[in-house]
């Protein structure tokens, strides 16, 4: 089901920096600058269009990556050394790709998951079942190229409603802007809410707002997550939130 967010916000902040990349390799320098600048602890990427005979490293930061065999597409999560996690394995997805985390927020095991679809393959409820797997709350983030107008899209497409169905059948909770997350290059293309997140068993509520700037927020908090994108074409999503062990 779509959700209507709320404004509350208290906790320790983790801050997660989530970002479709459009090709990461050209744009390290940029990334550095935005993780260093907001202190960024966490940072799922979609699109990042590596392949596995190329090497990706940021200072400070443990990268776990899932390349796509093929040219293109690509999801990898950052995380800042010292912040306690592990990698979880993503069974085999048909069409969906991610990559997944386990992270503490407010003394719970969170799954964290990058996620993308590209326009050119169909959703498959399948994949989405292996995503939220593990009995754990989760988290995804990302472009799945569904809209719909129950997160504001400009209208619902056939992916849209079957995305909604899942979450409807399968106790989701699905954010999106109120406006677009997405501006194309493209000037006859149609600025659209293509980003959202995904929920399930997350004790959180969430409020969505949107900024004229570089970086989208998303503020994860014990009890509230607080979105926030840019109205430019390439768009970097910021979150913060409840974080419980050490860090450095």
């Amino acid at each position: 089901m779509a959700a209507h967010p709320r404004r509350t916000v208290r906790g320790k902040a983790l801050r997660l920096a989530c970002w479709n990349a459009d090709g990461v390799r050209g744009r390290k320098l940029e990334l550095e600058h935005f993780l260093s600048r907001h202190s960024v602890d966490i940072c799922p990427l979609s699109e990042t269009f590596l392949n596995s005979g190329q090497a990706f490293r940021l200072a400070n930061y443990v990268s776990h990556r899932t390349d796509r065999p093929t040219t293109g597409g690509g999801t990898a999560i950052l995380v800042r050394r010292g912040i306690i996690h592990h990698s979880v394995p993503v069974p085999v997805l048909t069409r969906l790709e991610a990559t997944a985390i386990q992270i503490m927020l407010a003394g719970r095991p969170v799954k964290v998951l990058p996620a993308y679809l590209s326009p050119s393959r169909p959703l498959i409820g399948a994949d989405l079942d292996a995503c939220f797997r593990d009995g754990v709350p989760v988290l995804i983030a990302g472009e799945l190229n569904a809209r719909h107008v129950d997160w504001n899209s400009r209208l619902s497409t056939r992916r849209g409603k079957l995305l909604l169905d899942y979450a409807d059948g399968n106790s989701c909770l699905i954010f999106g802007l109120d406006s677009p997350t997405t501006n194309p290059c493209n000037k006859s293309a149609t600025p659209d809410v293509l980003d959202i997140v995904i929920t399930r068993d997350l004790q959180s509520s969430v409020h969505l707002t949107s900024c004229s700037a570089l970086s989208s927020v998303i503020s994860l908090y014990s009890s509230t997550l607080y979105v926030a994108h840019p109205s430019n074409t390439h768009r970097i999503d910021l979150m913060s939130g409840t974080l419980t062990g050490p860090t450095s």
